[in-house]
């Protein structure tokens, strides 16, 4: 039987998420970010509805350059928590076409759909069943890509966004792939798009597949037989159900650059109880802890430990990041972004294992942290705040 799998994207999702919350924002350049501060904000965009993008607004941008460029945007700043709640109803959507399902973002995700013609029709008839499906419980839209496999299914979503629909029949993926630019084929960067345009004149996927394996070896090593493969639609990677988060992080970018220790301690201790709430919500316990430095001339540094457990307390997370922090920051070198994840989860949990030691004391650790939780949850973040985090 034909593999048949679909990559289901979200339009714009944090945009249209506000703006499906507030309908008056229809039509409008909606950015969501950081402030702007008048062009002087120090943070980066989110996400951008397509008005805002047609004056050159993206995501992942400076938000002081977004604000040049579209200064009567609306500037709106993240929800998370709605976003993951639409998110939610989203992926149960996708599960009622499919149990084979990969979610890959808040926004994004891979249905292996082999088979299910005999349920729900045709690939055409499938991927507006789930267009219209997701349309109805949610109000939003989403573009749809189909083919043999995961690559082509990605790619086919992204070339008739909004709302679109492409289907690739099997036999057709290099046809399909051909024309399209180097960057457009996973694992193709700037670097490497730079390597083989100089190498072998190549410009499109089309041009990278006549070249021969033993060549893009010779000169990319074991990424020249990878991009060989793919460049001709072949692609074997399943779709992984039950995929879960690779990591659990929190970042801040300072308003103005600093090395003041106590200041970046206890914005590091901020960040640590945000990723202890997130890993307590999930269930996850993780084993390395990575701490992220951007410094000043955006020079950006990332360490790492692993530990043998590494409970959801926020106090025994922020002792670990502490001590990776002193072990590598520069004191005289101001910092521009401090970030904090936690790793290389246990695959099964213990139910009581995410809080360390025994006992009476470790109960009593657990039962304050998921006090601090629900308070949280019902009068927001802002209602109990650790004395160590007040410096910010």
């Amino acid at each position: 039987m034909e593999r048949l799998i679909a990559h289901v994207d979200m339009d714009c999702f944090y945009a249209a998420v506000e703006v499906l919350d507030n309908p008056g924002l229809a039509g409008r350049p909606v950015i969501v970010g950081s402030d702007p501060k008048g062009g002087k904000g120090r943070g980066v965009v989110s996400a951008s509805s397509y008005e805002a993008r047609k004056f050159g607004v993206h995501s992942a941008m400076p938000i002081s350059q977004a604000f040049r460029l579209c200064p009567n945007g609306v500037f709106l700043p993240g929800r998370m928590q709605r976003y993951g709640e639409v998110s939610q109803q989203v992926m149960e959507v996708l599960l009622s076409f499919s149990p084979q399902m990969q979610q890959i973002s808040v926004d994004e995700a891979f249905l292996d759909l082999t088979g299910c013609q005999r349920i729900f029709g045709s690939a055409e008839q499938m991927g507006k069943r789930i267009k219209q499906a997701i349309k109805q419980q949610t109000g939003l839209s989403a573009s749809v890509g189909m083919g043999s496999n995961k690559l082509i299914a990605k790619i086919a979503s992204d070339l008739k966004k909004p709302d679109g629909l492409v289907i690739v029949p099997a036999g057709r993926e290099a046809e399909f792939l051909s024309p399209l630019p180097l960057r457009k084929l996973w694992g193709i960067g700037p670097k490497t798009e730079q390597r083989i345009k100089s190498s072998f004149k190549a410009e499109t996927i089309g041009q990278l597949a006549a070249i021969p394996e033993n060549l893009l070896t010779k000169e990319l090593g074991l990424m020249g037989e990878y991009l060989h493969q793919r460049a001709n639609g072949v692609d074997d990677d399943p779709v992984c159900d039950g995929h879960e988060a690779k990591s659990i992080g929190r970042e801040n970018t300072f308003d103005e650059d600093t090395a003041d220790k106590e200041v970046l301690l206890s914005t590091l201790l901020s960040l640590c109880d945000d990723v202890a709430g997130s890993l307590r919500d999930s269930q996850s316990q993780g084993r390395t802890i990575t701490l992220k430095l951007r410094y000043s001339n955006f020079e950006t540094h990332t360490y790492s430990r692993t530990h043998s457990k590494l409970p959801a307390a926020a106090g025994e997370i922020f002792q670990a990041a502490k001590r990776l922090f002193l072990d590598n920051w520069r004191p005289k070198d101001a910092i521009r972004l401090i970030g904090i994840s936690v790793s290389n989860f246990d695959e099964k949990p213990e139910q009581m294992g995410l809080f360390s030691g025994d006992g009476a004391q470790s109960a009593k650790t657990e039962n304050l942290e998921k006090a601090v939780d629900r308070v949280r949850k019902k009068l927001g973040k802002g209602a109990i705040v650790r004395c160590g985090a007040m410096e910010r």
